[in-house]
């Protein structure tokens, strides 16, 4: 990997990390939880990842800049890692579960939203 790749990466990390801490400081609501609300920003990025996998980009440099800068800095997974690990911790095992299967389905819909609205205008 070149610089001119590592600069496309940094590049694309440093706005996705920005987006995302402007969000979860913007929008501190809890939705049925006593954690910090992460949600938001984890559906948001499901919702690009679907956008991008229906545009189908070739490029290396547009892939490295999205995929792999905006998204990896944006997406936050480690914190849902977290906040089921805290609700373990609290055994507070019914929300953690309802909390995990709320994250896995509402990403999963919103990744194939963004798909199948590309998709459609794409026609």
């Amino acid at each position: 990997m070149g610089f001119s790749s590592i600069a496309i990466i940094l590049f694309g990390s440093t706005f996705g990390l920005i987006l995302r801490i402007c969000i979860q400081n913007n929008f501190k609501k809890t939705i049925g939880f006593d954690i910090q609300n992460t949600s938001i920003v984890n559906f948001l990025s499901s919702f690009c990842l679907g956008v991008l996998v229906a545009l189908n980009f070739t490029s290396n440099e547009i892939l490295m800049l999205f995929y792999s800068g905006f998204l990896g800095c944006f997406s936050t997974f480690s914190s849902f890692i977290y906040q089921l690990f805290t609700l373990l911790k609290k055994g507070k095992f019914l929300r953690l579960f309802f909390h995990y299967i709320e994250v896995i389905i509402f990403s999963f819909l919103f990744f194939y939203l963004g798909f199948l609205l590309i998709q459609f205008f794409l026609k």
